[in-house]
């Protein structure tokens, strides 16, 4: 491993503090936010977000990150006055290098790199396999490596190589991975909060009432169903009037948009009182307003849940889709590592941390688990908003 130079990188002229010193609230970690603004149009200056109202989680121009109190970033001045930062190396191991979310995801690796002067870059398998993932981790910890920051396809198949790059003396941060074998997780939010979220978003489309499915690419997928969990226990504490499908709950995609078609189509031909779903996979919203179109079912029954921009963009406008809800992928690559850069500097990641990232100024602490901090990274897509992202 290559020696560091982190006594030199403790500089007390600083020009952006990396570290907030608030606390955060457990509160808010569970809790629905109302819904966030769309970024500004190029060229204007971004409004804050009203009080109690979460930061926008991004999608513009990843040249546009500021700190939530909008002042400029001088990244560069956090580590070149001390010394060349070149020394460090970041790995970013993802769950799938073709799919297009962490295509975009990447851009924000790259970015980071840029603006930082560090280098860092993002591996992944060509499908999405956890034996696969698995050979790839392995490849880069065999390489001079001093963090690696992972999307694990399955937390439980990574514990072993993680546990080998920690031996190795590499910083282990986790995306999506709470129950990984790993120095510490970052979410964009909490679980919880993000599927009251999309809950909301849901009873707003059914005027709150009535039956609905929560659909998630696999009863295995921790997070996915976390966030279903999160809708329902919304729905049952603020939403009496809407009712969870009994005879059929919870239902599958198999991460495949078409396939969460046909499953919507099963459910809406089988239970004709069904007037809502939740999705939690990005394949399952696209797929599902298939569906409602298909059998004429616009405006009748709604589908609010995970979706990527470019997929869902015309379903949106044509009224299939009520809302997506996502967080930008190409934030969370970028504070990955602006995570991996303080752990290297030997700071202290906690309540009230600062990533210099509006949707990651002020970190919680999970409740449950001390070793997982969330921002507040969720965007919900509309009609009116939807033309602000690209990817």
């Amino acid at each position: 491993m290559k020696r560091k130079v982190i006594s030199m990188l403790l500089c007390a002229t600083m020009a952006v503090s990396m570290v907030g010193c608030g606390g955060g609230s457990d509160d808010a970690s569970a809790s629905a936010p109302a819904e966030s603004e769309a970024p500004a149009a190029d060229g204007a200056e971004a409004e804050a977000p009203a009080d109690g109202e979460a930061a926008s989680g991004g999608g513009g121009a990843l040249e546009a990150f500021t700190p939530a109190d909008g002042s400029p970033v001088a990244v560069n001045s956090i580590y070149k006055p001390a010394a060349d930062p070149s020394d460090w190396t970041i790995a970013v191991v993802v769950k799938d290098s073709s799919n297009g979310w962490f295509v975009r995801m990447e851009e924000g690796v790259k970015q980071f790199a840029s603006d930082y002067g560090i280098n860092a870059y993002q591996k992944g398998p060509v499908a999405t396999d956890a034996a696969q993932q698995v050979e790839v981790i392995e490849n880069q910890i065999n390489q001079d490596i001093d963090a690696i920051c992972v999307v694990p396809v399955d937390p439980a198949t990574c514990d072993t190589v993680l546990q080998d790059a920690k031996d190795k003396g590499i910083k282990v941060i986790c995306h999506e991975g709470s129950n990984a074998n790993c120095d510490i997780d970052l979410e964009a939010f909490s679980n919880a909060g993000y599927g009251a979220y999309i809950m909301d978003n849901l009873a707003e489309a059914m005027g709150e009432e009535g039956t609905y499915v929560t659909m998630v690419a696999h009863l295995t997928n921790a997070s996915q169903n976390e966030w279903a969990d999160g809708a329902v226990a919304r729905a049952n504490e603020a939403y009496p009037n809407m009712i969870n499908l009994e005879a059929s709950p919870r239902v599958e995609s198999e991460n495949n948009s078409e396939r969460a078609y046909e499953v919507a189509k099963e459910v809406l031909k089988t239970y004709p009182e069904v007037k809502g779903f939740v999705g939690t996979s990005s394949m399952d919203t696209p797929g599902i307003a298939r569906a409602i179109d298909e059998l004429g079912l616009n405006g009748k029954v709604f589908v609010c849940g995970t979706g990527m921009p470019n997929e869902c963009r015309e379903l949106i406008k044509s009224g299939s889709i009520h809302s997506a809800q996502l967080w930008d992928p190409a934030e969370a690559g970028y504070a990955m590592c602006v995570m991996a850069t303080m752990m290297l500097d030997g700071q202290t990641i906690g309540a009230g941390s600062d990533l210099g990232l509006a949707s990651y100024s002020d970190m919680i602490v999970n409740a449950d688990n001390s070793n997982v901090v969330e921002g507040a990274g969720w965007i919900s897509l509309k009609a009116d908003n939807v033309d602000n992202y690209n990817f």
